[in-house]
């Protein structure tokens, strides 16, 4: 995996929603609720594999200080995201 140059990145949030962009496109967003809910979370493919899903889900960790739960459906991907981050402290 290959992180990514995060000082490049201009993070939105509004009502619920974490969305990080460059200067040119939206890189990923994550929409939440108060209760730690994750309904949806999307990073642009060609900017997967760099860290942005576990930044978002840990933005919104901070900000609920609730434990994730991550809606249903859940895509493969999803879940081995959901796993990787059930190991979190």
């Amino acid at each position: 995996m290959v992180k990514s140059d995060f000082s490049k990145q201009k993070l939105d949030e509004s009502d619920g929603v974490f969305t990080l962009k460059n200067e040119n496109t939206t890189l990923g967003f994550v929409r939440f609720n108060d209760l730690g809910e994750v309904e949806y979370i999307f990073v642009n493919p060609i900017f997967r594999k760099k860290g942005l899903a576990k930044r978002l889900l840990k933005l919104v960790r901070e900000k609920t200080g609730k434990k994730l739960i991550l809606q249903p459906p859940i895509s493969p991907l999803g879940e081995k995201l959901l796993k990787s981050v059930n190991t979190w402290n």
